[in-house]
């Protein structure tokens, strides 16, 4: 009896996607205009391999994403390997393997692929493309301003009005300091061991039911101390104390100098924690303002440590990443994707075999002026050529057979406007390059 053969799915791996072209217009359109504007800010771009040793994660990332997110394995050499799970251990081990060679400061960004083995749902896949932006080697406020400016520009390069998106700012070590103040004003003490453990707790406020949170906060806290963060940590609270710590004094004059210098968009969140352990400072996230997605887009902050991982002098660094599916859910629900276009200029239909040699040297004549052309050799009916050429959104047609190849006289149609134009092959070109500018 033959064995059954089974049949493989077409279906991709869950939690990532396949890119027709169709979405691949969209996902290229969101990368070249990535890069655009960081360029223009001075950004250089680099690139790592999507495989490192799991050790680069297990210090300083956050121990959930560690040991529950990523995907990792031991090779054939019996080292642990991780797919990578984000973007900023890996530039700082380049940074640090070339610390001496490089002039500081450095703009760098890429966008890379990364990893996570997490539930799927909107905004939340396991493989997503990421710009990374890295600004290292500027101690002073101004790299925070630029930073953050930077990730406005970007939303606003998308299309995005000021009302549709804000940023909302945070000082990591304000939030620890203004809740021992808090605690100090009702006579009790925020223990400095509990710290890290609350600012996780913090972390994941969203994600629980408000009873739950209660009673995860009292696990950590106990009842009293408990009882005065659910009830007294508020934005209203926060904003007295914020100016009786030095960190908090730089978030507001952070704050003041971004709207001097036009983002009016921005807000202190007192909540937001962000996280990676190995933020240091200020603390970042863009948020989408509709009703329909009304989420966390992107963020990032400084890290002004991460080199000493690898035994090398600090370095004040401040970046941020962008990712693409969170990014193409805000420009959907705000109507901001643009329509697909096709890559091909001209779409070359072909009467017979005999005219294929004289179709692939036309093609490529043309091809030299910077054209791009398309030509079908397929052996179909002329009309069953034009339905493929409109379907695949090409603008303009031409067709060829025994009389074009013995005159030299072409027949150039628009296929949008169905206007027609009858040239020599010397105004092709032209009549292309009127038409599509």
């Amino acid at each position: 009896m033959t064995k059954k053969k089974s049949i493989l799915s077409t279906d991709p791996y869950k939690g990532v996607r396949d890119f027709y072209p169709e979405e691949m217009y969209i996902e290229q359109y969101l990368f070249d205009t990535m890069r655009d504007v960081v360029e223009h800010f001075g950004y250089e771009e680099y690139s790592t391999s999507l495989l490192e040793p799991t050790e680069l994660y297990d210090a300083k990332t956050s121990q959930e994403i560690v040991n529950e997110q990523t995907y990792t394995f031991v090779d054939r050499g019996q080292r642990r390997v991780t797919l990578r799970p984000e973007m900023t251990p890996s530039v700082a081990r380049l940074v640090a393997a070339k610390q001496r060679e490089l002039s500081f400061p450095l703009r760098w960004y890429t966008i890379a692929n990364v990893f996570r083995y997490e539930r799927p749902q909107k905004g939340r896949l396991r493989e997503h493309w990421q710009l990374n932006c890295d600004l290292f080697g500027i101690a002073s406020i101004e790299a925070d301003v630029e930073v953050i400016f930077l990730a406005y520009e970007l939303m606003r390069a998308f299309g995005a009005r000021d009302s549709e998106f804000e940023i909302r700012i945070n000082q990591r070590s304000v939030i620890p300091e203004t809740l021992s103040l808090l605690a100090r004003e009702h006579g009790l003490t925020l223990p400095k061991e509990k710290q890290a453990e609350l600012l996780r707790l913090m972390d994941k406020r969203d994600k629980f039911k408000p009873r739950v949170y209660a009673e995860e906060m009292r696990t950590l806290l106990g009842e009293k101390l408990s009882n005065v963060v659910l009830t007294h940590y508020t934005p209203a609270t926060i904003r007295k104390l914020i100016t009786e710590t030095k960190a908090g004094n730089e978030l507001v004059t952070l704050l003041e100098i971004l709207e001097r210098r036009g983002i009016t968009n921005i807000i202190h969140d007192p909540y937001l924690v962000r996280g990676f352990d190995y933020y240091t400072g200020m603390i970042f996230e863009v948020f989408d303002t509709s009703k329909e997605n009304n989420r966390s887009l992107f963020g990032g902050g400084r890290y002004d440590n991460l080199l000493e991982l690898f035994n090398k002098d600090p370095i004040p660094t401040v970046g941020f990443g962008m990712g693409d599916v969170t990014l193409r859910d805000f420009l959907d629900t705000h109507n901001l994707l643009p329509e697909y276009s096709s890559a091909t200029d001209l779409y070359i239909a072909v009467m017979n075999p005999s005219v294929f040699d004289f179709s692939a040297q036309l093609a490529q004549r043309l091809r030299r002026h910077d054209l791009t052309i398309a030509v079908d050799y397929s052996g179909k009916k002329i009309g069953d050529q034009v339905k493929t050429a409109t379907k695949k959104n090409v603008p303009f047609l031409l067709v060829v057979g025994d009389d074009e190849q013995d005159t030299g006289i072409y027949k150039l149609k628009h296929l949008p406007t169905k206007k027609e134009y009858i040239v020599p092959e010397s105004q092709i070109a032209e009549v292309l390059f009127q038409t599509l500018e």
